[in-house]
């Protein structure tokens, strides 16, 4: 795979199904466009597929209860409403969509209600006067030129998003049969989230902080409010944070949600149950997954559930399985949960209609495929892929080693073609707490095809090995965190295809306060190294991260000296390697400060220091950002390496 194969990454999104009707979303990077181009497609449950929608921005196909209509978000050319995604709706037979909105900001993923005729989403509304609508005065300033925002409270931006103080995501019911833009029901002082419709239609459920967001907070709670507008009520008070409610057929709500109550970060997101009473204040819920080793995946979708049991997506040693969990389990473990479908692939979304499942599972030879699971082996109904294994896809090798305390490690190598030796990079994965996986991922397969054996794995700090196992650097990072990374590195240099003298580190976001770490700790081990979008100070994180103000406090405690002595900043006088500071303009997660200040530190203790600076993006440049920077950043990547390995 080279840097421009990134157009051949095609990503399925969540399907939709209804009897016979299979609708999927795809995306792919469009480098002529430099965006991301979404169409549409019919996958039949026989096997092949069709056009449905043409794009260029269309997304999040929901097919009505009935069956008679579809809703979808497409987005246009230009400015304005007509640039942002707004709701459609046709019939599933075929015809002419029509527009149900012009919002601003544009429209989220639509709900249909029971009735087959109103639909949920959540929009951003804009104060008057920014991001490109009418002040008070009848003027629209330009984004420079608008009034000056008043801050009185630490929740006031987003990565990804921008500002989101005077720009609150509300809750709106539209009715497909109407004419007009829909008001909001919600109110403008908090986020509303994840819609979901009660069984008779009456009432939107919904996420929300606590006390209609009097306050900064990152638990939510379970909400509701008449469709038809009025006062909302909690239904269920969170222990962390909660999302994707849904319900089952006998009223049970079923939900994700974290607990705060030990850890902040890193906590395992749960399947939760409740029984609400309207009107009548909030309900306790069960859990009913085990926290330990238990770690459902709420972005392949909400649960769903199915007579007896709940089907969720789990992370587990780099796989995202799909299992059953009883409807009276108790924080059941995993060995409970009835096997779905597991292996080595990773469920990226599922949906199911009555006694048929489908899912789009990834593995080490695809980026998604739409799969039938049912009662024999799996059913490929696509091969999106086609094209990106023309190209080229190296294989994963598993690696299982120790650490020095005994503690097992688990990861892959990814080999170039060839007898080597060949030089390597070792590559850490961001988070901390997310997982390398059992899929394609493109980085090592670029880093590969270029001729690097790229080593990749899951040290402690890492999900899907246990709750244990998540937690084991907070108030810890540095430590046993850098045993693992360099463990699996000395298990695949165990090979004589690997040449030990030309070994380099790289990594982003927490993988690039690991590659900093490393470079001045264990600096003898590599010939140079690349640090992308990196915690490089603590101390300076607190104030300027979207997330600062309570994540360094988790993870790394509150007491200034151990904000420095885990900081990389403070030891770059001991890095004596080349060194690549690479970030994006407008990175809200780990701010551009983080790169501009390890730079300078860099380059005054006399480091070979270079930084490498993307305009316009944000911290998921390497996933999302626009394709032709993604390029670019890989052939940034292949010339630094192929300069100093």
């Amino acid at each position: 795979m080279r840097p421009a194969d990134i157009e051949a990454l095609v990503v399925p999104g969540r399907p939709a199904l209804r009897g016979n009707l299979l609708l999927t979303a795809l995306k792919r990077p469009d480098l002529k466009a430099n965006a991301t181009h979404g169409e549409i497609r019919r996958v039949s449950l026989d096997g092949g597929e069709s056009a449905w929608t043409h794009g260029p921005r269309d997304s999040a196909p929901a097919i009505s209860p009935d069956g008679r209509w579809v809703a979808f978000l497409r987005a246009g050319e230009g400015k304005g409403a007509e640039g942002h995604p707004q709701l459609h709706v046709m019939p599933s037979d075929g015809g002419e969509a029509r527009r149900l909105t012009s919002l601003p900001l544009g429209a989220g993923e639509p709900v249909w209600a029971p009735d087959s005729r109103r639909i949920a989403f959540t929009a951003r509304v804009p104060e008057a006067g920014r991001y490109g609508t009418p002040d008070a005065d009848g003027e629209t300033p330009e984004p420079a030129a608008e009034a000056p925002r008043r801050i009185t409270r630490m929740d006031y931006r987003l990565d990804d998003v921008g500002f989101v103080r005077d720009r609150m995501q509300r809750l709106f019911v539209v009715d497909t049969l109407e004419q007009g833009e829909p008001e909001p029901l919600t109110g403008d002082g908090f986020d509303a989230a994840h819609p979901v419709w009660t069984p008779d239609g009456t009432r939107v459920v919904f996420t929300a902080p606590p006390d209609w967001g009097a306050a900064e907070s990152d638990f939510r709670d379970i909400c509701a409010i008449p469709a038809g507008g009025g006062e909302p009520e909690v239904l269920v008070r969170g222990d962390g944070y909660s999302e994707r409610p849904v319900f089952g057929p006998d009223g049970t709500l079923f939900y994700f949600g974290q607990s705060f109550e030990e850890h902040h970060e890193a906590a395992p997101t749960g399947l939760y149950a409740a029984t609400p009473e309207f009107g009548a204040g909030p309900v306790k819920a069960r859990r009913l997954t085990g926290a330990e080793t238990v770690d459902c995946e709420a972005a392949a979708g909400p649960p769903a559930p199915r007579g007896d049991d709940v089907l969720v997506a789990v992370r587990n040693r780099g796989a995202v399985e799909l299992r059953a969990v009883a409807v009276d389990a108790v924080e059941a473990p995993l060995a409970d949960l009835a096997v779905v479908h597991a292996g080595q692939a990773a469920v990226r979304s599922f949906t199911l209609d009555g006694s048929v499942l489908v899912a789009v599972i990834a593995t080490p030879s695809t980026a998604g495929e739409v799969v039938l699971l049912g009662d024999g082996a799996p059913q490929e109904l696509t091969d999106y892929s086609k094209p990106l294994r023309d190209k080229g896809i190296r294989p994963m090798i598993e690696l299982e080693t120790t650490a020095p305390d005994g503690y097992p490690v688990h990861g892959w190598l990814v080999l170039p073609e060839g007898e080597g030796p060949h030089p390597v990079l070792r590559v850490v994965h961001g988070g901390p707490f997310t997982q390398q996986e059992w899929a394609v991922f493109d980085e090592a397969q670029v880093y590969a095809a270029a001729g690097y054996a790229v080593v990749v794995g899951n040290p402690r700090g890492s999900a899907g090995y246990g709750q244990a196992h998540g937690h084991a650097i907070t108030h810890a990072y540095g430590t046993v965190d850098v045993d693992d990374v360099l463990a699996l590195l000395d298990k695949a240099l165990e090979r004589p295809d690997l040449d030990a003298s030309r070994v380099g580190i790289m990594g982003g976001s927490y993988g690039g306060f690991m590659t900093s770490w490393l470079a001045a700790h264990h600096g003898e081990r590599f010939k140079a190294a690349w640090s992308e979008r990196a915690v490089n100070a603590w101390d300076s994180m607190v104030g300027s991260s979207d997330i600062g103000y309570f994540f360094v406090d988790a993870y790394i405690g509150s007491s200034p000296e151990e904000q420095r002595r885990r900081s990389p900043l403070y030891h770059a006088d001991k890095i004596k390697i080349p060194f690549a500071v690479v970030h994006s303009e407008q990175d809200w997660r780990c701010p551009l400060e983080q790169a501009e200040r390890m730079f300078v530190a860099l380059r005054r203790a006399g480091a070979p220091a270079e930084m490498l600076i993307f305009p316009g993006e944000g911290h998921e440049l390497s996933r999302s950002g626009r394709p032709r920077h993604r390029v670019q950043r890989f052939e940034a990547v292949l010339e630094w390496w192929s300069r100093h390995l």
